[in-house]
């Protein structure tokens, strides 16, 4: 959303301030806005209404980078042979490279992700050497270092995240599989609250959600799973069982619309895969085949705005750390398209988004 920059009281004069006629349909674009006091306003292209004289000066920025919602974020990682603390960023709607976003607290990879339509974070990892509990913030819609949230009730590493416009949820644990669940209230800077557990203990599960639903898919239960859990997000409680995956794998990466929930690549020894299949959240079955990622990887990132859900970096085995990022179309099925490359071969790392199916 825009509005129109400067002050004043009515009139199209110096003050850069602009009424629209009552008829509502009257088309305003007003650029370079400047008010009495030398303050910059905030770019205005589209339909504008101004009802009152009362003097205002609107949020800095453009109306194409505040009105358009759409930006994926790929934070931490794994860079060969050290773990990193970068923070990238994509356009979902388009094609192209990552850009360099900002830096997380600390360098570590094996991190969950989760985030609201303003707030992007980042949760658990292994630093060096050992697991830690921190959580990370950044504001989504801008670019800079991450700060710090808070802590996690325990330390993790390679556990998933998935969340709603108000919580985030955290699970999972690797070396020593884990079945708790953490909440945080995503608005608010504090410590994570116990939610409930899975239905087992997992290493390195995958995680997205809807509004009303967080699912948790994958992992090692000790060994490779195809088991997939759901919670509701807005209550605490233990998760309930919500089908199976079309085979047992780790270290995939989930992402979603409203209404599906999209898992993609994986990792069962000595090798990567490449399948991505999909559910329906609102309802409870088996994951179904939807196609496959450009090339195989594992401990990969993602992420989704409501039509698009993106996979970035991973690890080929064998073959090394990747910079692809591919992505589908949630709706339909098929496999995945060339989307860009991140700005470089990462693996470990983990996606969220200003727009993806927890938000719709």
């Amino acid at each position: 959303m825009g509005y129109g920059g400067g002050s004043g009281s009515g009139g199209s004069g110096g003050s850069g301030y602009r009424r629209v006629s009552d008829d509502r349909t009257a088309n305003l674009k007003v650029d370079n806005i400047t008010s009495r006091d030398g303050k910059r306003g905030t770019d205005v292209d589209g339909i504008v209404e101004v009802n009152s004289t009362a003097h205002f000066i609107p949020p800095s920025g453009t109306t194409a980078e505040r009105g358009s919602r759409g930006r994926g974020i790929f934070g931490g990682g794994n860079t060969a042979p050290a773990n990193i603390n970068t923070i990238q960023y994509i356009t979902i709607a388009t094609t192209g490279n990552a850009r360099d976003f900002g830096d997380l607290t600390d360098a570590r990879r094996g991190i969950a992700a989760c985030s609201s339509s303003t707030r992007g974070l980042w949760g658990g990892g292994i630093g060096s050497p050992a697991a830690v509990n921190t959580i990370d913030y950044v504001t989504i819609s801008s670019t800079g270092n991450a700060f710090d949230f808070g802590d996690m009730t325990v330390a993790r590493r390679q556990n998933a995240g998935c969340s709603s416009s108000i919580r985030g949820l955290f699970a999972g644990n690797f070396p020593t599989a884990s079945d708790i669940i953490d909440f945080i209230t995503i608005a608010t800077l504090a410590n994570a609250a116990d939610f409930g557990d899975l239905t087992v203990a997992k290493k390195a599960p995958s995680a997205c959600s809807s509004s009303i639903r967080g699912i948790f898919g994958g992992g090692q239960a000790p060994a490779n799973s195809n088991i997939i859990d759901f919670v509701t997000i807005a209550t605490t409680g233990n998760a309930q069982d919500f089908g199976d995956l079309s085979e047992v794998k780790t270290e995939l990466a989930a992402c979603s619309s409203s209404v599906r929930g999209v898992f993609g690549g994986g990792y069962v020894a000595p090798n990567s895969l490449n399948t991505i299949e999909y559910i329906t959240i609102a309802s409870t079955g088996n994951a179904t085949n939807f196609g496959d990622l450009t090339e195989k990887r594992g401990y990969i990132g993602s992420c989704s705005n409501s039509i698009r859900g993106v996979f970035g970096g991973g690890y080929l085995a064998p073959g090394g750390d990747r910079d692809i990022i591919d992505y589908v179309t949630i709706a339909s099925t098929g496999d995945a398209t060339d989307f860009g490359n991140l700005t470089a071969s990462i693996q470990g790392l983990a996606g969220c988004s200003d727009s993806h199916g927890g938000l719709e």
